[in-house]
């Protein structure tokens, strides 16, 4: 997908010309402090009879077009709504824009104009704002069509201009909306990513992927061949990826952007299964086809490596990517057999299914050789984060307090929210092995937890997070800018935690 173009201009609502003028509005509000005020006697009252007739009221997602029939130089008026003034907040504005987006662009427009929001969240600033309208719009433009032999049904939305009232705003829109663009950007990467089939985003593909990041200024990257992995004692991504014939990567992107020498990096692990159909422990038939998404964890820390080298954030950071695809064979791992992983624990592995935390365990334990200042791990890793938190919040562990609020107030900003889950050692007891330091499943209960335990036990004493993003990976009906299919969601929340860090 191409990326709309968003940029930041000064002006009056009431002279911009264009395909589309936006504005936004309060729920029972009158016209009198909104930005449509000024045009509605252009309009003789059609504003006002529009909101007194109850056709459109300012309700939260609410949309209307509305054409000026010359009366104002914009040929056509779209008002969305922003639910109550009190109820206002980053997300409803980037809510609002993805809804205004698709109005858009079913009006056949390649371009509109929206005036930077008279209400918005106590305490935030114009470049949160304009953040947000950035993501808002790009992200409630995203299709993939390149499949699809016809082309896409209406064409994208190519370019967005963000009008302020002064001019003395116009340099924290315009950072805003760089912001907003990276973050933006880096979604739709992933989004891209998880929906090619898993014929085409093979471990190799994703390799190749890697090495076009690697071309961004300050990034190196190294890839780890099967051989090489057989010499680290990579027991656990060995033993997943032996029932395909797609070699394993194991894949390491470096981000040198801090000016100090002994700055210790932020290092990003993620869960790269191209295809996951369960191993010998087969899964069912029904949706299937969504486990080419379960590499979403790995696309997201390749794209938050890009996002940083585009943003020129001033850290320092790691991006270590398992990649393997997870396939019944003659050669595949079988239930019972015993792994020897990079830490030199052993595993049981009982489910072949459970493999995203043995590929983790050698990525993790990998990763502690860079001796981080935060480690962070994201993964489509259980199901039973689903049946936990449905699909608005990511399943979040860790072992430092500091980290673990860093990360939630990220998620908060970034409309990508997390909820805390315990991680007591008494569940440990679910993972005892009868022949090996741990088995890879604990049972029914408390499966989240059990999987988060599992992976603690190869992070050392590293301040780590581990972010399961099962539940929000796959959405199965359109939102404001979320799509039907892979979300992306985890990216914006990883780029937000690492700009909070960094700016």
């Amino acid at each position: 997908m191409k990326i709309m173009q968003v940029e930041a201009k000064a002006g009056r609502v009431e002279t911009e010309a264009g395909e589309v003028l936006v504005l936004t509005h309060c729920e029972g509000e009158g016209l009198s402090k909104q930005d449509a005020a000024v045009l509605d006697k252009a309009l003789s009252g059609a504003l006002h009879a529009l909101l007194q007739s109850k056709e459109f009221e300012g309700e939260a997602n609410e949309v209307v077009l509305f054409h000026t029939q010359g009366k104002v130089p914009a040929k056509r008026l779209i008002l969305v709504g922003l639910g109550k003034r009190k109820d206002v907040g980053l997300d409803q504005i980037r809510q609002a824009m993805g809804h205004a987006v698709k109005r858009v662009r079913q009006a056949k427009a390649g371009s509109f104009t929206v005036a930077l929001p008279s209400v918005t969240p106590r305490g935030a600033s114009v470049i949160e704002v304009a953040q947000v309208m950035a993501e808002g719009a790009i992200l409630g433009s995203y299709q993939f069509n390149v499949y699809r032999s016809e082309g896409p049904g209406n064409k994208d939305v190519a370019a967005m201009s963000v009008l302020a009232h002064q001019k003395s705003q116009l340099r924290q829109l315009t950072e805003g909306i760089r912001r907003g663009v990276a973050t933006a950007e880096a979604t739709v990467f992933v989004r891209d990513l998880c929906n090619h089939p898993s014929n085409v985003m093979t471990p190799t593909k994703i390799a190749n992927e890697a090495k076009a990041i690697a071309k961004e200024t300050g990034v190196s990257l190294k890839i780890l061949e099967q051989k090489e992995m057989e010499e680290l004692g990579m027991g656990a991504l060995l033993g997943v990826a032996m029932g395909s014939h797609e070699p394993p990567k194991f894949i390491i992107l470096q981000y040198h952007g801090s000016k100090k020498k002994d700055d210790r990096p932020v290092v990003l692990v993620g869960k790269t299964i191209t295809f996951d159909t369960g191993g010998i422990s087969l899964k069912p038939a029904e949706n299937m086809e969504q486990m080419k998404a379960d590499m979403t964890g790995g696309a997201e820390v390749l794209a938050a490596m890009r996002a940083a080298a585009r943003l020129k954030l001033p850290l320092n950071l790691i991006s270590i990517l398992p990649a393997a695809e997870n396939m019944p064979g003659g050669r595949a791992m079988r239930p019972g057999d015993v792994v020897k992983t990079l830490s030199g624990k052993t595993v049981e592995v009982q489910n072949t299914d459970a493999e995203g935390r043995l590929i983790l365990s050698d990525g993790l334990a990998y990763a502690t050789r860079f001796k981080p200042a935060a480690l962070i791990d994201i993964a489509t890793l259980t199901g039973a984060c689903v049946v936990a938190l449905g699909q608005f919040a990511i399943g979040m562990f860790g072992t430092d307090a500091k980290l673990k609020e860093s990360v939630r107030k990220a998620g908060l900003r970034a409309g990508e929210r997390v909820w805390e889950m315990p991680l007591w050692d008494e569940y440990f007891e679910q993972l005892r092995s009868d022949v090996a330091d741990m088995r890879n499943i604990g049972g029914r209960g408390g499966g989240m937890i059990t999987a988060a335990l599992f992976l603690s036990k190869f992070v050392g004493d590293c301040s780590w997070v581990h972010l399961d993003i099962a539940s929000t990976d796959w959405s199965e009906r359109e939102r404001a800018y979320i799509p039907k299919g892979p979300t992306g969601i985890g990216t914006r929340l990883l780029i937000q935690y690492l700009m909070d860090r960094a700016l």
